[in-house]
């Protein structure tokens, strides 16, 4: 297009941001480069090194003045990998003893070394779970709380940006929970202090026509409540859709950063309380050494049975282990990339993300950018805070296992990227251990499968054990029932927290608590093998560098076909139907060892199906089965939000 036609286009369309955003005040965010993996354990010895010599101690220790919290984190630490290292040295000590002579080495070996990793595993996520359950009830003095500054004011120079990136997202479920949150924000009278920013990376015409009727229509709706102070709404169509959403975000920051003191970062789902919002600002300001303070937020808004099942189980098992994280982490919390807050400036000049050298599916731009977030704020000087006791944060969970499963597949790759930064100088070790943590959560998927297969492979090739299971050494059976106890103890502290705190009645009561746990253990229990084997598939892909498509799960649920369905899920049916029948052919009897995983797999596809639709999570909800308290009463800002979906979808 010649430069005399475009001037003689209107401004909108000559520079599409031109009358939705604010003047540009340029700001830089340049990346740091990574040293490698072999670069910073070479540095980490040679660092080892410098500090025997004379002096060295005092010339390479960073200076900062600890605080209480710091003590209490290294105690609560030591107690934590004591418990688990403890447990599992005896657990692995007497699943060796209990061995019987299979006639294979290399096997038996394996196998004890699978149970010991996957031991430690297990007992990890249960020793969270307990010191989440300790805190559900006792709470916690060094942690920091939304009600110590509930009667704080903001300043006006605490100027605030709200930014939500989205990308080809339902634009209906976008715009409704973001005008919840704007009006919610607005109620509280700081409006002035806040600007929202919505920051599309959007690509499809359609798409970016119905965001910009949509931005427009909420400014409109806005402005038309006169009592209430006007909250500004901005609209970036980014062109040069670089580092997705961090680059996004990144973006944000160089072109608007310097305006801003912090900045509340949104997900294209994420639904927020004004008065949440308000609070982490006032949090930030009580606490000028906090870098990110991050939210637990609550999953709610479908109607599935999945998302149904899926929501409860975070509301009770899965409140025990992020009050767990907060108990032995403290300031050097983790960061999940949404309903969170963060300080600009250190952001800026510390938190940009450089591409992993290399090639293959673990190099290239950083796909989790949130663990890194963190792990770059805290190597700066500040802290990262999980705040528990802040109501009013709200996401969606994935309406279907299909999207789950679509979501996991990006979440693993990024995961495992982010184990290749966990030399990287000056990280702090929480930090390190969050990098291997969010590794294992996929890696232990093909560890537990290595590990049912060796198992199968031993009982076949030495025939030690029957299928009787009276003939299985009590040993083994004892190990066998403290595994499945540690698996599953975290969803009864989670019940037993609930009822010890009388909070059953948001729940419909003891027995539809009691009725929901059951039904989402089963369904859980279900599957479960199908997650296993498609995060080992995921683990598989990362790892050869297979391409991965970038592709934000729905956001509406609108129920699998049989078709889709039997496309995605009925390889894992017909793979363990070959193994089945390859096992049968030379032990009838083992087959009683693979049924737990079989079973649920010969019935993924019609699972995903019918958990998929909103007519059964309707009729269970009317049962009063799987409720959670955010549905039994509903918080305004969340009801706001569905009216406005119902108005934008009609």
């Amino acid at each position: 297009m010649s430069a005399a036609r475009r001037q003689a286009l209107p401004r909108e369309e000559r520079h599409p941001n031109s009358v939705t955003a604010p003047p540009i005040r340029r700001g830089s965010m340049a990346p740091r480069p990574w040293r490698g993996f072999w670069n910073s354990i070479f540095t980490a010895l040679l660092s080892s090194a410098m500090r025997l010599l004379p002096g060295g101690a005092r010339r390479t220790r960073r200076a900062e003045a600890r605080e209480p919290w710091q003590d209490a984190a290294d105690r609560r630490r030591f107690t934590f990998a004591m418990l688990t290292l403890l447990s599992t040295a005896v657990a692995s000590w007497l699943f060796a003893l209990a061995q019987p002579d299979y006639g294979s080495d290399l096997l038996e070996w394996g196998q004890i070394a699978l149970f010991a990793i996957l031991s430690t595993w297990v007992v990890t996520g249960f020793v969270t779970a307990l010191m989440g359950f300790w805190v559900s009830l006792r709470g916690d003095p060094h942690s920091i709380s939304a009600r110590a500054v509930e009667h704080h004011g903001i300043a006006e120079d605490a100027r605030t940006a709200i930014v939500m990136p989205i990308c080809n997202e339902d634009v209906a479920t976008v715009f409704a929970g973001l005008r919840a949150t704007c009006e919610s924000v607005a109620a509280t009278g700081h409006a002035p202090v806040f600007d929202v920013f919505v920051l599309s990376d959007s690509n499809q015409p359609d798409i970016i026509a119905a965001e910009r009727a949509a931005w427009a229509e909420l400014r409109s709706a806005l402005a038309s409540h006169p009592r209430q102070p006007q909250i500004e709404v901005y609209y970036r169509l980014r062109t040069r859709r670089t580092h997705r959403k961090a680059g996004n975000v990144a973006d944000f920051c160089r072109r608007w950063g310097r305006d801003y003191r912090y900045m509340v970062v949104l997900d294209a789902d994420s639904v927020m309380s004004g008065d949440c919002i308000a609070s982490l600002v006032k949090l930030m300001e009580a606490h000028p050494r906090a870098g990110i303070i991050q939210t637990a937020s609550q999953a709610v808004g479908h109607a599935t049975l999945h998302a149904r099942a899926q929501q409860f189980a975070a509301r009770v098992t899965g409140r025990l282990f992020t009050l767990g994280m907060q108990f032995w982490q403290l300031g050097e919390s983790h960061y999940w990339g949404h309903n969170a807050i963060l300080r600009v400036q250190p952001f800026m000049e510390h938190c940009a993300l450089d591409a992993i050298p290399g090639r293959g599916g673990l190099s290239g731009p950083i796909l989790s950018h949130d663990f890194v977030e963190a792990a770059l704020m805290r190597r700066a000087g500040y802290h990262v805070w999980l705040v528990s006791d802040l109501e009013g944060s709200y996401e969606q969970a994935p309406p279907d296992l299909l999207s789950e499963l679509q979501r996991d597949r990006r979440w693993c790759q990024g995961n495992l990227q982010n184990a290749r930064l966990i030399a990287e100088p000056g990280l702090h070790r929480v930090h390190r251990a969050m990098f291997a943590i969010g590794a294992m959560s996929y890696l232990s998927a093909p560890l537990w499968l290595a590990f049912l297969t060796f198992g199968t492979t031993l009982w076949m090739s030495g025939a030690a054990i029957a299928p009787d299971w009276q003939a299985v050494p009590a040993e083994l059976r004892s190990l066998w029932a403290w595994t499945l106890a540690m698996l599953f103890m975290p969803r009864v502290l989670g019940l037993a927290a609930v009822l010890l705190r009388r909070a059953q009645g948001g729940f419909g009561g003891t027995p539809a608590l009691l009725g929901s746990a059951l039904l989402e253990t089963l369904v859980a229990l279900l599957q479960a093998p199908v997650r296993m084997l498609a995060h080992s598939f995921f683990v598989l892909v990362a790892l050869t560098g297979w391409k991965l498509e970038w592709k934000s799960p729905p956001r509406e649920a609108e129920g699998i076909s049989w078709a889709d369905a039997s496309r995605k899920l009925a390889p894992m049916t017909a793979v363990i139907v070959l193994h089945g029948i390859g096992i049968a052919a030379i032990q009838l009897g083992a087959l009683i060892w693979l049924a737990p995983v079989a079973l649920p797999l010969l019935l993924a596809v019609p699972l995903a199906v019918l958990t998929s639709h909103v007519a059964l999570g309707g009729w269970v909800r009317s049962h009063g089965v799987l409720l959670i308290p955010e549905e039994s009463r509903s918080p305004a800002v969340l009801r706001r939000a569905w009216a406005h979906a119902k108005v934008l979808v009609a």
